[in-house]
């Protein structure tokens, strides 16, 4: 998933007056400044110490689960803040949001791991409050084509031969349509006992998954594993099954950027534990999917 994790001070940018941005860049995983870009922040310091920073932006690359993109970013943020805080002006009436979006990025991962900070120079001091005015920004809503799925998916064997699946158009057309934070069971999605493998019943589900994000390349999901019966995932068979479906997906040819899985072991039950019957358990051991983008 081709993430975006920003920490911003909570003034749009106008482009009416002049605002200028530099950036620098991040080793995968690190929140830490290699010598390189900590050499190349230091410059642009002793080049512009009278300017103003008005904004600062954080950004990750496709690795990792929402929320660990979300908290290393707010570390990149921390860690340029803290370095520049004292050497340059920064307004003081700033206010922090988090936000967990995705944005449009550079094919190059290593583009997308970066801080960015937006200033205005002495010169445009006077217009500071024009600059940072907020923006009314017009939504356009986008109105979803409806997709006429076929209830069969034809699978071709290794051989050549095919085989007819049998496959539910109502699941397909609910995902097709359903909001940004929504959430949708796999229903059937069943694995082999104490392990991440699928069981061969629980295929058509995947083809149904397949066939959707086939149909809706604007489709992005983010697969969330969950357990039952006990408290601690040991095995982390939680975030092993959402990565079962998501490489699934990857190996039939949907970009890995569309998708990432995550694994909350017991944590967000549906029935308290211990459950009291087999039907709370199969309700707590579940797979969903949440739509980050449609």
């Amino acid at each position: 998933m081709k993430f975006f994790a920003t920490l911003l001070f909570s003034f749009a940018v106008s482009c009416v007056f002049a605002q200028e941005q530099v950036s620098f860049f991040f080793e995968s995983n690190k929140f830490v400044l290699k010598k390189e870009e900590l050499i190349k922040l230091n410059k642009w310091l002793n080049a512009n110490n009278t300017v103003k920073v008005v904004g600062v932006h954080g950004f990750c690359d496709e690795e990792g689960s929402v929320v660990y993109n979300d908290t290393l970013a707010k570390k990149r943020i921390d860690y340029v803040f803290n370095i520049i805080k004292s050497k340059v002006k920064i307004r003081e009436d700033f206010k922090t949001r988090n936000f967990g979006e995705l944005h449009t990025s550079s094919p190059i991962q290593a583009e997308n791991r970066k801080v960015t900070l937006y200033y205005i120079l002495p010169k445009d001091f006077a217009n500071e409050e024009k600059i940072i005015a907020p923006k009314k920004e017009v939504t356009l809503e986008k109105k979803k084509p409806k997709i006429k799925f076929s209830d069969v998916y034809v699978f071709e064997n290794p051989d050549g031969s095919t085989v007819n699946i049998k496959i539910d158009t109502i699941f397909m057309k609910k995902v097709s349509l359903a909001n940004v934070g929504e959430k949708l069971k796999l229903e059937s999605m069943n694995f082999f006992v104490d392990t991440f493998a699928i069981m061969p019943q629980s295929r058509s589900v995947m083809f149904e998954l397949l066939t959707v994000m086939q149909n809706c390349p604007d489709l992005k999901i983010q697969i969330q594993g969950h357990i039952c019966c006990v408290k601690k995932d040991i095995r982390d068979l939680s975030t092993q099954r959402a990565k079962a479906i998501c490489k699934f997906l990857e190996y039939n040819g949907i970009d890995k950027s569309r998708m990432t899985f995550i694994g909350f072991g017991s944590s967000k039950p549906l029935y308290a534990l211990p459950e009291k019957t087999e039907a709370e358990r199969e309700a707590n051991r579940r797979v969903e999917i949440e739509i980050i983008a449609n």
